[in-house]
């Protein structure tokens, strides 16, 4: 299986395709091009019965650090239309098994990717941050549905509204990420189930899943297209230049006008 895009590399292994994000001069940070190549890997593997397991990772001990923010200027991140949003429907529906393993910093959707993956294994460097309204944006791929029910209302709206980081520890306490291993074991970790799972009566294991997320899949995608909607007109405000004008200068953003 080949990847549309050189930042975005695949390999299948005895039945498990393996996507690892590899841009590390700007932290993984993910482009257009990747979210299309990762969306049309996904899409690609659905049916393909060489591929039982999907391992997610990233090189040079970082996840990714979101999307790239120059992505974010052009206006377009999270349309309906646009390899954002395609990426996030192809994860979100896809109905194998679908595994993390995450160093170092796992940012933005680096986190909110994770809520939709059925197992994550997070190295003692990794460090996850969900910093929407920091950036002047809202919640997107479903966090603010996913995230209270599965940690609770008050932890949830800390992490959302306030952007605050936390390790792998506090990751796995809070139920988004299965172990905390030394850095070096993610994903050998991650490896380790995958090639389990791929052992496994294929259909058995599909339908587990598939019984695992029905209660919450329509409700949980219909937040996500919300969300979209939310996240693309807070692309146009004065508050997000405001943010990416200050990032760009490596200042703190000034929101006291506001």
């Amino acid at each position: 299986m080949q990847s549309s895009c050189a930042e975005i590399q695949a390999q299948v292994t005895d039945r498990v395709l393996e996507i690892t994000i590899v841009r590390p001069d700007r932290k993984n940070a993910l482009t257009m091009a990747m979210y299309s190549a990762m969306a049309d890997l996904l899409n690609s593997a659905v049916d393909d019965r060489e591929i039982r397991v999907v391992v997610i990772t990233g090189t040079e001990g970082v996840f990714t650090s979101g999307n790239d923010l120059m992505d974010f200027l052009g206006g377009s991140a999270s349309s309906e239309e646009s390899p954002v949003f395609q990426f996030m429907v192809a994860l979100y529906n896809f109905p194998k098994p679908v595994i993390a393993a995450v160093n170092g910093p796992a940012v933005g959707i680096g986190t909110t990717m994770l809520l939709h993956c059925d197992m994550a294994f997070a190295g003692d460097d990794a460090m996850f941050q969900m910093p929407f309204a920091n950036l002047g944006l809202c919640p997107e791929y479903g966090s603010s549905y996913f995230m209270p029910r599965i940690m609770g209302h008050a932890k949830a709206a800390e992490l959302l509204l306030l952007g605050k980081k936390f390790g792998a520890d506090e990751a796995v306490e809070l139920g988004i990420c299965n172990a905390a291993v030394p850095a070096a074991d993610a994903l050998v970790q991650a490896r380790l189930t995958a090639a389990e799972l791929a052992t496994r009566a294929p259909e058995a294991i599909r339908l587990t899943k598939q019984l695992l997320r029905q209660g919450t899949h329509d409700q949980g995608l219909q937040v996500i297209q919300e969300e979209a909607l939310h996240f693309q007109k807070r692309l146009q405000t004065e508050e997000f230049k405001e943010a990416a004008t200050a990032f760009m200068e490596k200042r703190p953003a000034d929101f006291s006008r506001f």
